[in-house]
């Protein structure tokens, strides 16, 4: 493993395994200097910053071995084995084409911040407090909600609140149907996070797939062409404990009205369709 040290505490505490780390990275094939990944491009957060919790070292002179040189705000650029990085790290069953045996990686890695692995377990239990904070005040939410709504309907077996406030004309919407739905989606304090109000076209999606929450394929199923509903959706039918959009918190009770705008029995092959509230 052949490295350089551009900033180095060496007087930090350095990465173990089953630490946390967050790191950003250059990936760059020593053959021809060409960049192959930039963090910068890769996270999915758009902050360009990578976290996993470190594993064993996949070989002598690994990446992990790398990493665990340095402390949090070191940069360094680290000269590693294009095969064993891919062949033993990635473990994947051949090199990349573009690849061929014997190439060597150089890769810049800016540490930008270390969670010690009982660090970590705290954080978990923390989060564990917080998130069963949330679940238990669910119930007097959806409870408050129903009593200043002076909602009438009582919940279906999942759980789900559902009122008729338009009545529809013909059959019922059934799973393999395509429908067309115009929605309004709010948070029980009132807050809008997603609306078919203003965009190109109502929401179109396949009944029965999975495409939407469990909420909407529950009420979707009571409604016939041209019917509207309100509908008080508990968490375990909308997003459960994750959340959703960065919105949505865990946990979160939601409240739509819809309008059944079409039903097509025989739809084309399904697409990819974005969910509301995402």
């Amino acid at each position: 493993l052949n490295y350089k040290f551009f900033t180095q505490d060496e007087k930090g505490t350095k990465v173990t395994e089953g630490d946390g780390v967050a790191f950003r990275y250059i990936f760059t094939l020593m053959s021809n200097d060409s960049v192959l990944v930039n963090s910068a491009n890769a996270s999915q957060d758009g902050s360009g910053i990578t976290k996993f919790i470190m594993p064993k070292s996949s070989f002598v002179g690994s990446l992990e071995d790398a990493m665990m040189m340095m402390s949090k705000g070191d940069s360094a650029s680290f000269i590693v084995s294009a095969d064993s990085f891919y062949l033993k790290t990635q473990r994947v069953a051949q090199l990349p084409p573009f690849l061929k045996p014997g190439d060597m990686l150089k890769v810049e890695i800016k540490m930008v911040d270390i969670k010690t692995k009982k660090e970590l377990e705290e954080n978990q239990k923390q989060q564990e407090i917080e998130m069963a904070k949330m679940a238990e005040a669910e119930k007097p939410q959806i409870e408050k909600y129903i009593v200043d709504s002076k909602i009438k309907a009582t919940p279906t077996a999942s759980g789900l609140y559902y009122t008729e406030t338009q009545k529809g004309k013909g059959p019922l919407a059934k799973a393999g149907n395509e429908v067309t739905v115009n929605y309004t989606g709010k948070l029980l304090n009132g807050q809008v996070f997603d609306s078919s109000e203003g965009k190109p076209e109502p929401f179109k999606f396949i009944l029965g797939q999975g495409m939407v929450i469990p909420g909407w394929e529950e009420a979707l199923l009571l409604m016939a062409k041209g019917g509207k509903a309100t509908l008080l959706i508990p968490s375990n039918l909308a997003y459960g404990n994750r959340g959703a959009g960065g919105v949505i918190p865990p946990f979160a009770p939601l409240a739509f009205e819809i309008e059944l705008v079409d039903i097509n029995t025989k739809p084309a092959p399904p697409q990819p369709k974005q969910m509301p509230g995402q």
